[in-house]
């Protein structure tokens, strides 16, 4: 059942920050959570391949490659981030056992969330660039029902505001290798955070040729994840997932939005050792 709870990390992430970020490190997050109390290093490696929107509110997909690299000591953690908002840093399960799971975590994007050369309306914006992350994290599983959730805050500085998203996943064992899982989430987003990314300001007005554009915090996300996850060997894990996901108030209302469905699609496989 560890499995299946730290496989969904990924989901959550894909799903939920629509900004860049693709948290494609949930299989190695097996290792984290099962070796929690282990004084021994333990690493796993991979690769994860997806398609996603371009930027938060494009209609246009781009294929990305994802690193899966992540190491850990005991409850220490670093590289992949499980559950945290964003897909690599450092960080610790603080409580750990076999229903609660709560840690802290700090660290960033892959890539920049937006680039102004994504799109012609984004012509002379300037780029919105990658910024540290600091997050508090936390899981409760219950048999086959997981709930989770994280609030991220951007601590460097570049007006990426918070988010707090939560996610019920409810899973099922097919056998002793393949495991289904699916569930909604949501995601609320501050002001900081929906101004920067669907918002318009004077500047930006005038070298676009559009009006400007205040956008307020609110909800910002709902979506609907379905993941598959098959346990080739004991080292090996293979796996594919679909979040469906749909912006809501400002961000949906915005005109830097051409696409209120945000849907992204993955593949990846990872190698404890």
């Amino acid at each position: 059942m560890d499995t299946i709870r730290t496989f969904s990390a990924h989901l959550l992430l894909a799903g939920t920050t629509l900004a860049g970020t693709l948290g494609a490190q949930g299989v190695q997050a097996q290792a984290l959570l099962e070796q929690a109390a282990d004084t021994n290093w333990r690493f796993s490696a991979g690769l994860g391949v997806f398609s996603r929107p371009k930027y938060p509110g494009s209609d246009d997909t781009q294929i990305v490659p994802v690193p899966l690299v992540s190491a850990n000591y005991g409850r220490f953690f670093i590289g992949g981030t499980p559950g945290a908002g964003f897909p690599v840093g450092v960080g610790a399960n603080l409580i750990q056992n076999d229903a609660w799971r709560f840690g802290v975590a700090l660290g960033g994007e892959l890539s920049k969330p937006r680039s102004a050369s994504d799109a012609p309306m984004l012509r002379g914006w300037g780029d919105i660039s990658e910024t540290a992350l600091g997050s508090v994290f936390a899981a409760y599983t219950q048999d086959w029902l997981s709930v989770r959730g994280f609030v991220v805050s951007d601590i460097g500085g570049n007006d990426q505001g918070t988010r707090i998203a939560i996610d019920v996943e409810g899973r099922y064992q097919v056998n002793d290798k393949l495991t289904l899982s699916a569930g909604p989430g949501v995601t609320w987003a501050d002001g900081k955070y929906t101004q920067t990314f669907y918002g318009i300001s004077a500047q930006q007005s005038l070298i676009a040729g559009i009006g400007p554009y205040a956008a307020s915090g609110g909800l910002n996300t709902v979506r609907f994840s379905v993941g598959a996850q098959y346990q080739l060997t004991p080292q090996w894990s293979l796996g594919a997932s679909v979040i469906a996901a749909w912006l809501k108030g400002d961000a949906e209302d915005s005109p830097v939005t051409k696409d209120k469905s945000q849907n992204t699609y993955g593949i990846f496989a990872s190698y404890r050792f």
